[in-house]
Formats: C-alpha cells, sequence, structure tokens
C-alpha cells in the first residue's frame, strides 16, 4: 500500500519582470506575491501551500530573477538556486520566447538535480502564439494578465510530477496485515508538544489505520503492565529516546523497531544509515560531526539532537569529540571536515530535501546516520531495532 508523503515542492524561476509573481498568483487565486512593473520586486524565495488536484497539497516557491544586477542581485540569485536543492519539479517562465544564457544555465541546473520542468511562455496574449520547444521540451504559451493557459499547465505539470514526490512507501504496510496489533510506545517529557504527539508518531498512526491494523498507543511505564494482560502485539515501535527501556521489557519473540527507524527506511537514505552507524565505533579523538535538524525549534536541557546524543555519543566512544549543528534547511560549508554526520528523523521535510542534504556527506564517502538508529546503536539494540525491515 502507497501512503501520502509531504508536500511537494514546485520552484518558479525566470528573469526579472517575466511573470513569476504573477503565475503563482494565477496558480494560488491569491495575491500571495508582490506584483509590480519594476524590475526586482521579489527578493527573498515566496512560499505557498496550495492544493493542485490530482497531487494534493503543494507548496509553490517564487524565486528572485536570474538576471538580477549588482552585490545584492547576485545573492538573490544565489538564494533562487539553493531552491533547487528543496523542490521536486520546476517551472521556467519565459517572455517573447526568449531563451538566452541565463535559462540554458538554469535548464543545465535543473537536469543536474535531475528534476522534471516546465517552459512557459508568459504574455503571449502581446502576439500571435507560436509553436516552440527547447532541447525538446515544448514550450507552453500561458498569459497570467489574460489567464489563459493556466489550467493546460497545470494539466501538464500534474503529468510529469513525478508520483514518488508526493505517494510513498507505507511505513509498516508490508510487516503488518487487517486486524493486527501495533503498540506506540510514546514518552511524554519536556520535548513532547504540548497538547499533541510529534509528527512521526501521528503519521505512523495514520499508516496503521490505512492498513486496517489496531494502534494501541501508551508510555512507556505502562509497557510492561500492557504486555502481561493483553496479547502479544504484532510489532512494537517506541520512541527512540527510551529504546534501551523497551527492548529491556519486550520479549524477543515480539518485533522491535523505532519510530525514526521505521521514517528512516520510508523517507532517508536507509541503506546509507545502516552501513554507516556501525562507523561510530572508527571515531578518534578530535574528530567533528555534524548533527543535522531539519526543523527549527527551541531547545532545552534534554534537547536530543543537541544534548542528550553527543553526551551518548562522547560516553559510548570514550572519544573527545566535537559537534557542529545546523538547523533547517541551511547551506553545509566545508563537508570534507566531518567524520560522521547525523540526521534527524526528517519528518518535517520532502524526501527530496532529505536526500539533497546528505547527498554531499554520500559522495563523499562521509558515514551517515540519523538519530534514531545512533541510539539504537550506543544501546547496544541496533541489530533488533533494524531487523523487522531486513530482506529476506
Amino acid at each position: 500500500m502507497k501512503g501520502r508523503n509531504d508536500k511537494p515542492h514546485i520552484g518558479i524561476f525566470g528573469r526579472r519582470n517575466n511573470g513569476k509573481s504573477s503565475l503563482i498568483n494565477a496558480i494560488t487565486g491569491q495575491e500571495v506575491a508582490i506584483v509590480d512593473a519594476t524590475a526586482g520586486t521579489t527578493t527573498d524565495p515566496v512560499r505557498k501551500s496550495i492544493e493542485i488536484f490530482g497531487i494534493g497539497p503543494c507548496i509553490v516557491i517564487d524565486t528572485a530573477g536570474i538576471d538580477d544586477e549588482g552585490t545584492i542581485g547576485a545573492k538573490r540569485i544565489q538564494k533562487s538556486l539553493e531552491v533547487l536543492k528543496t523542490i521536486d519539479l520546476a517551472i521556467l517562465v519565459i517572455t517573447d520566447y526568449e531563451v538566452g544564457i541565463p535559462e540554458r544555465q538554469l535548464l543545465e541546473q535543473f537536469r543536474q538535480y535531475e528534476l522534471p520542468y516546465l517552459i512557459v511562455n508568459n504574455k503571449c496574449d502581446l502576439q500571435a502564439p507560436r509553436e516552440m520547444d527547447v532541447d525538446g521540451c515544448s514550450v507552453l504559451n500561458i498569459s497570467t494578465k489574460m489567464h489563459t493557459g493556466i489550467d493546460e499547465m497545470l494539466q501538464e505539470l500534474v503529468r510529469i510530477m513525478p508520483e514518488s514526490a508526493y505517494r510513498t512507501r507505507s511505513l509498516l504496510g508490508d510487516l503488518i496485515g487487517e486486524g493486527d496489533e501495533v503498540l506506540l510506545v510514546t514518552p511524554i517529557d519536556t520535548e513532547a508538544p504540548e497538547g499533541r504527539l510529534i509528527l512521526p508518531q501521528v503519521q505512523t498512526i495514520r499508516d496503521i489505520l490505512d492498513n486496517e491494523a489496531i494502534a494501541i498507543v501508551l508510555k512507556e511505564n505502562w509497557l510492561a503492565n500492557y504486555l502481561q494482560n493483553h496479547r502479544a502485539p504484532k510489532l512494537v515501535v517506541t520512541d527512540s529516546q527510551v529504546f534501551h527501556e523497551v527492548e529491556r521489557i519486550v520479549p524477543e519473540s515480539i518485533p522491535l523497531t523505532g519510530f525514526s527507524v521505521v521514517l528512516a527506511r520510508q523517507k532517508g537514505e536507509f541503506e546509507a544509515y545502516l552501513k554507516g552507524t556501525p562507523k561510530l565505533r572508527n571515531l578518534h579523538d578530535g574528530d567533528r560531526i555534524l548533527m543535522l535538524e531539519s526543523c527549527t525549534h527551541l531547545t532545552s536541557c534534554e534537547d536530543i539532537g543537541r544534548v542528550k546524543l553527543p553526551r551518548l555519543i562522547r560516553k559510548f566512544t570514550g572519544k573527545e569529540l566535537k559537534f557542529d549543528f545546523v538547523s533547517g534547511l541551511n547551506q553545509i560549508t566545508d563537508i570534507q571536515q566531518y567524520a560522521m554526520v547525523i540526521q534527524c528523523g526528517g519528518c518535517m521535510v520532502t524526501r527530496k530535501q532529505l536526500k539533497e542534504r546528505l547527498r554531499p556527506a554520500i559522495e563523499a564517502g562521509i558515514p551517515v546516520s540519523n538519530y534514531g538508529m545512533v541510539l539504537a546503536y550506543v544501546n547496544g539494540i541496533f541489530d533488533r531495532a533494524v531487523a523487522p525491515f531486513a530482506t529476506p
């Protein structure tokens, strides 16, 4: 069974005053982006959540002109190009059928990032439309002013959008069946959001229900009591922070894994994690570890990525290690300085964004892992935590 993935991201690119902002307004049906005759109105990328029939929820991103000028203009262009690492599909807006060096360079980057793309010729109400293609890609004629050609453009967008951008494998669908009970251990500590569960827990509950199975949710202090008084569940999934405690309670006969391991298999570089995590044993004094947090949040004395994991890794390795932290999708500089990269679960980013986030490290041969798999490893239960997903 396939499940719902994160919202696909669509980037809109082109020269200044080509109508990029008008296009995002036409797509969303709202005045999301400022439109003005003055070139360079859009500075930082503008994001808007929309619903596209045939895909579902999406994020559309308006970017600054690729022909911007001056020192500030160069920085705006760089911001626009950074968007390429985060999107699943690109739209290049041209006018008067003009495809010059800036457009050709951008198209080459689309191909480097393996991005499907559309080329649309805007303002075609100013002249008789004509047929055109660029390197085998047909150019669609639209007019954001007259609102013509937009529906046809959206239909083409749906056609070329990779299904993997908005549909992915079920989290647990190949492990559970109708009527199976899945026990979810969800601690409530100072890191838990007030009044709600964290996203991986919510996604797992929904996936269990989608597979006609039964989700049982409890805190770790009720786990032993439940197992003593009820039939054995098909699977136990726990928050990584209580891996060690839960592993001691759950009999070996019951499969056990963690939310972050489940998410890593669906969205992360799972095979790379499997190979990279044991490299914790190869770390040396002075090695630098990069901790990647895909969301931004206030930290506390119990923060998993900035406090607990570094402490546990130092204790496990017995080494004096240095840790750097990068939040959100901020750029990583000099990846070669790191002996290991550890990514959070990535529940707040798309599959494409997480893949691009880890690509530099993987290409450089640097071991990568994620929070939950590291926690399982330092607690001595890594093999058990990944065993439910082992290939027969």
